[in-house]
């Protein structure tokens, strides 16, 4: 990982913190409740790098379907593809389990030997805009974690989980894009913007 990507996220990370910081501050001097304070830290909390936890799981099953593909028994739908601001692109959805056994999800973590310690994750997932000719990669912490969901313990025979994977963006002018994962179909997205 180079040093202006490295400065970025940590730009990122740190107003991402701030903006969190002025939320509970500000709904903290709102004072009608504690119930609306403990919404707001929920709703403003960021998710965990490497995690197997969404902030949110009904948000993600409420979202649209923008793709889903099929093989082996496994089912990935893709419920969110949203660039921010800071350059990155931040893809969401659901994976279900319709293998007839426990799925240990160790194809998904990519041939990489700096991925071999992300276990049972999204880390090898790939973006493909077909346009523009490039491959984005799942982004990765200076310590080669990835910006992704892990499935610690895999995922159970006919369980559903939340996932994510962040991406640097591609260019401001591309809208519809791939995602690769493992052995699965290229699933086509379109691009959303954010605030």
């Amino acid at each position: 990982m180079n040093l202006r990507r490295t400065t970025t996220t940590r730009r990122a990370l740190a107003a991402a913190t701030l903006a969190v910081g002025l939320v509970l501050s500000m709904t903290a001097c709102g004072g009608d409740s504690d119930k609306g304070e403990a919404k707001a830290a929920k709703s403003s909390a960021p998710a965990q790098q490497g995690s197997d936890e969404k902030p949110d799981s009904s948000a993600s099953a409420a979202n649209k379907t923008l793709a889903e593909v099929k093989g082996d028994g496994l089912t990935l739908a893709i419920t969110s593809a949203e660039r921010d601001q800071g350059g990155f692109l931040t893809v969401e959805g659901t994976v279900t389990n319709n293998t007839g056994k426990p799925w240990a999800v160790v194809d998904w973590r990519g041939d990489e030997r700096e991925l071999a310690s992300n276990g049972g994750s999204m880390a090898g997932a790939a973006l493909v805009d077909q346009a523009g000719k490039k491959k984005y990669l799942v982004l990765r912490d200076t310590q080669g974690r990835c910006l992704c969901t892990r499935f610690t313990g895999g995922v159970l025979n006919g369980a559903t989980k939340d996932w994510y994977a962040q991406f640097p963006a591609p260019p401001e002018g591309t809208s519809k894009i791939s995602l690769q994962v493992g052995a699965m179909p290229p699933a086509s997205i379109d691009i959303t913007e954010g605030d």
